[in-house]
C-alpha cells in the first residue's frame, strides 16, 4: 500500500521524500536490534512520534467496536501521511511491521505482543525496559525485545493492572494481576525494584494441556494417567505439590478434566487462571483492598462463602494462608473429590506446609488435632518438579495411609526415577510403580471404578 501511495505521489510531486537526511528504518526482523543501533534508536524515535499523533487524532473510545482489519487500514492510512510530513524513506516490509507495532501500542501491550503471542514462550521476564527475558523450552533466553524507556514499560504495566481493576503506584508497588487469556502476571515498581519496574508474565496455553499431551511430553507415565482419572472418579481428594514453575496449575488444569459434567464445582483463586473445561464451574476470585486499605476478599472468605454454593467440589487455586483450615473442614464435610495445590519440595514437605498454615488460622489447636484433620481430609498427594534440562515431570503419587502416635504416615505408589542424562542434556528416568497396592484400593472398587491392579506391580516382579 506504501509502494503505490509513493508512485502516485511521484507522478505529480516525484522529489517529495527525497530531504538531505534519510532515516532508513529497518525492517521487522531488526527492530529487535541491541539499543546502541542508531537505526534502531532512529525507528524507536519515528515510533514514538507516530503514536503520540495517533493518540491525539484516533477515537479511542471506538476502537473495540472497529474489526481489526478495518483498523489497521486506518491506522496504515494515518501513518502513510504522517511518514511523509516526517520525510521519512521507509522499505515497504518496514512500512508494515511499523504499522503492526504501533496497532500492538494502541490495542495491546507493546513490545510484549509478539511473545504472548509466540506459542513457544512460557514465561516472560522484563528485568528492566531494556532487558527482555524469555523461558522456552524450560530455558531462559534474553530476548531483543525492549521497552522504548521506563516510562513506556510502566505505562504497559498500568494497562494490565487496570484491567483487572487492580492498581499499582507508590503505596502499592507491587501486584499480582493476570491477563484476559488466563496468564499470570506480577509486577513491581519503584522503591521496591531498585534498578526500575520489573514484571513477569507466565504464559498459559489457549488451548489447556490435557492428560493426554502431559503424557506424550513424559511429564508421567500412562499407568499413573489412568491412576490419577481414577482417583478423581473415586472422589479422593488431592494435594498437588511442588516447587514455583514445576507445572501444577497445568497439571490440576488436566487432572480436573476427569471430574464428571454433572458434578457442580467451585473454583477459587488469587487471578483466575484455572481453565477448567467442564460447563457447571463457579470461578471465584480475591480481591485486594483498595487506596484506603478497605475492601479486601481474601481465600478464606472465599472459601467459606463456597461452601453455601452447594459445591460437589472445590477446587482451590493454591493454598498459601489460613484458608487452608476451611479447606481441610471442606474435604472432611461432604466435599469429597476436591483438589488444591501448594508451594514444597517433597510430598512429605507438603503435608509439614499444609500443617504450618492451619497454625496461621491464630486458634492454638493441638499438633495432634491438626495433623488429624490433614490425614482425614488429603488422601493423595502428587508430587511435580522441575528438572535440570528444564522439563517439568510428576516425581511421584504418594498415598495418606492415617496416623501413628503424632505422626502422618504415607506410601509412594508411583515414583520416577532418574538414570542420568543424556549428551544433549536431558534427563533420562523412568515413572514405575513401587509394588505397593494402595490403601485407598477398595475404595476405588466400591465407587465402581475400574483399576487393574496389575499396574501396581513392580517392573520385573
Amino acid at each position: 500500500m506504501f509502494k503505490e501511495y509513493r508512485s502516485r505521489r511521484a507522478e505529480t510531486q516525484p522529489n517529495v521524500l527525497k530531504l538531505e537526511r534519510k532515516i532508513e528504518v529497518p525492517a521487522a526482523k531488526d527492530t529487535n536490534a541491541p539499543a546502541e543501533d542508531p537505526d534502531l534508536q532512529a525507528h524507536l524515535e519515528l515510533k514514538n512520534r507516530l503514536h503520540g499523533e495517533l493518540l491525539d487524532r484516533l477515537n479511542l473510545a471506538m476502537i473495540d467496536k472497529v474489526e481489526r482489519s478495518e483498523l489497521k487500514r486506518q491506522i496504515a492510512s494515518l501513518v502513510t501521511g504522517l511518514i511523509e510530513a516526517e520525510g521519512v524513506y521507509m522499505r515497504s516490509e518496514a512500512f508494515s511491521a511499523l504499522v503492526e507495532e504501533l496497532i500492538h501500542e494502541v490495542m495491546g501491550l507493546g513490545p510484549l505482543e509478539p511473545l504472548l503471542e509466540d506459542p513457544t514462550i512460557n514465561d516472560i521476564l522484563v528485568n528492566s525496559y531494556d532487558k527482555v527475558y524469555v523461558e522456552r523450552y524450560g530455558l531462559l533466553e534474553r530476548s531483543k525485545v525492549r521497552f522504548r524507556d521506563e516510562r513506556h514499560l510502566l505505562r504497559v504495566i498500568d494497562k494490565i493492572v487496570t484491567k483487572v481493576g487492580r492498581r499499582i503506584d507508590e503505596s502499592q508497588p507491587w501486584v499480582d494481576a493476570r491477563l484476559a487469556d488466563g496468564s499470570r502476571v506480577n509486577a513491581i515498581i519503584r522503591p521496591c525494584s531498585v534498578d526500575g519496574p520489573a514484571l513477569s508474565i507466565r504464559k498459559f496455553s489457549r488451548t489447556p494441556l490435557t492428560m493426554e499431551r502431559l503424557v506424550e511430553q513424559g511429564a508421567l507415565s500412562q499407568q499413573a494417567a489412568n491412576l490419577l482419572e481414577a482417583l478423581v472418579d473415586a472422589r479422593l481428594n488431592i494435594l498437588i505439590s511442588g516447587g514455583t514453575g514445576s507445572g501444577k496449575t497445568t497439571l490440576l488444569n488436566a487432572i480436573s478434566s476427569f471430574v464428571d459434567s454433572r458434578q457442580r464445582i467451585v473454583t477459587i483463586e488469587d487471578a483466575a487462571e484455572l481453565q477448567l473445561q467442564q460447563e457447571h464451574v463457579v470461578r471465584l476470585e480475591t480481591r485486594p483492598p483498595n487506596a484506603e486499605g478497605q475492601g479486601v476478599i481474601s481465600q478464606r472468605d472465599l472459601v467459606r462463602n463456597a461452601l453455601r454454593m452447594r459445591p460437589d467440589r472445590i477446587i482451590v487455586g493454591e493454598v498459601r494462608g489460613a484458608e487452608c483450615f476451611d479447606m481441610l473442614q471442606a474435604m472432611n464435610t461432604g466435599h469429597e473429590g476436591s483438589m488444591t495445590t501448594v508451594h514444597a519440595n517433597t510430598a512429605r514437605d507438603a503435608l509439614g506446609r499444609v500443617e504450618q498454615m492451619v497454625t496461621m488460622m491464630g486458634a492454638e489447636l493441638p499438633i495432634k488435632t491438626i495433623r488429624s484433620q490433614i490425614s482425614s481430609a488429603i488422601q493423595i498427594v502428587v508430587q511435580l518438579s522441575r528438572m535440570s534440562d528444564g522439563s517439568r515431570r510428576v516425581v511421584s503419587i504418594s498415598e495418606v495411609t492415617g496416623m501413628e502416635n503424632d505422626t502422618i504416615t504415607m506410601q509412594d505408589i508411583f515414583v520416577y526415577k532418574r538414570r542420568g542424562r543424556a549428551d544433549s542434556g536431558a534427563v533420562l528416568g523412568d515413572f514405575m510403580p513401587t509394588g505397593i497396592r494402595p490403601h485407598c484400593f477398595d475404595q476405588l472398587v466400591s465407587a465402581g471404578v475400574k483399576v487393574n491392579p496389575e499396574m501396581f506391580k513392580r517392573m520385573g516382579v
